[in-house]
């Protein structure tokens, strides 16, 4: 008889042949930097999750810098919003005046700029518009602005989620011309258009004002496609690629990692975040059990970073265990 029962004897044993792990240094940990003063406001739909005004991140960073959390992505939500999303390229806009700011108290905490429009337009998509057309070359010129202006102020990682064709090969052309070349590009590599965005849509204020973004995020139902668009962003010049959500598109993350040795990225993104905090809350489940086996999930699949909100979480529960 084949014993594997004497593998899991103990957890001493347990930990000893554990092929998978998580660590601190896996996590990065989405916020959202609202644009005003004397602003911490919660995110009804993402409990423990808040917006807040530059003045007051430094509430949010202490915490941050005592789990150990060595990586932030940071998300912009501007007071004035129009049709060309024109703060998102400002540089004297929220986002950037952000991380500056962050950037003097925490060197060396590495900062993921988020670039895309929709934070930023009257009507809430991810391109410019013409009628109810996305626009994608137009838009293109506008993304390398962000980008540029993004990595001016101090940001470490360009992160461009909107999803047209092309953007990581304009933004790293307008990165290099303007001489960063050492920021790196973490590409929305295929960012599905899920349902389960529903919540961070509310804490950036970015839902669109009309239709919906089928015509340029990825179908739920195309895994292939999924890996050519992550190959397309590696020929362009990201120098890691993401998954996104993570936990319905494991078989994504795997099918990637079988065929790359990029890094690889997975967003625990804002729903998936939303249901296990309303379900612990209620007392349904035990959550640091659920979310340690969602963090190993990504990991097991194939995924070196996890983007996810219960980052502070983790890395607590991890100091539980030393």
């Amino acid at each position: 008889m084949i014993r594997m029962r004497r593998l899991r004897v103990n957890e001493t044993m347990r930990s000893l042949v554990r092929e998978t792990s998580v660590s601190k240094s896996d996590l990065v940990y989405p916020v959202f930097i609202i644009e005003g003063s004397n602003i911490k406001r919660p995110v009804d739909s993402m409990p423990g999750i808040y917006q807040y005004s530059i003045d007051r991140f430094d509430e949010e960073l202490k915490r941050i810098q005592a789990a150990g959390v060595k990586t932030i992505l940071i998300f912009g939500i501007p007071a004035h919003k129009d049709e060309v999303g024109s703060e998102a390229y400002n540089d004297e806009g929220v986002t950037q005046q952000a991380i500056r700011a962050i950037k003097v108290k925490a060197p060396d905490l590495l900062v993921i700029a988020d670039v895309c429009l929709c934070e930023y337009t009257s009507h809430g998509h991810c391109g410019l518009i013409r009628g109810h057309e996305i626009l994608n070359d137009e838009t293109l010129v506008l993304l390398g602005k962000t980008a540029v202006s993004l990595a001016k102020a101090g940001a470490d990682v360009i992160a461009p989620s909107d999803m047209m064709d092309g953007h990581v090969a304009y933004i790293r052309d307008a990165l290099d011309d303007n001489g960063f070349l050492n920021t790196m590009i973490m590409g929305y590599s295929a960012k599905f258009a899920s349902g389960y965005y529903a919540p961070f849509r509310d804490a950036a204020h970015s839902a669109p004002s009309f239709g919906d973004r089928q015509t340029y995020q990825m179908d739920p139902a195309n895994g292939k496609e999924a890996v050519r668009e992550c190959e397309a962003d590696i020929e362009e010049g990201a120098d890691v690629i993401m998954i996104k959500p993570a936990l319905p598109y494991l078989d994504v993350v795997k099918a990637v990692s079988l065929r790359t040795n990029y890094p690889i990225a997975a967003y625990n993104v804002s729903g998936e975040y939303a249901m296990v905090k309303v379900a612990a809350q209620k007392g349904w489940i035990d959550e640091k059990r659920i979310v340690m086996e969602n963090m190993t999930a990504i990991k097991r699949a194939g995924a070196k970073i996890i983007i996810t909100y219960h980052a502070l979480d983790v890395a607590h529960w991890l100091d539980e265990e030393l």
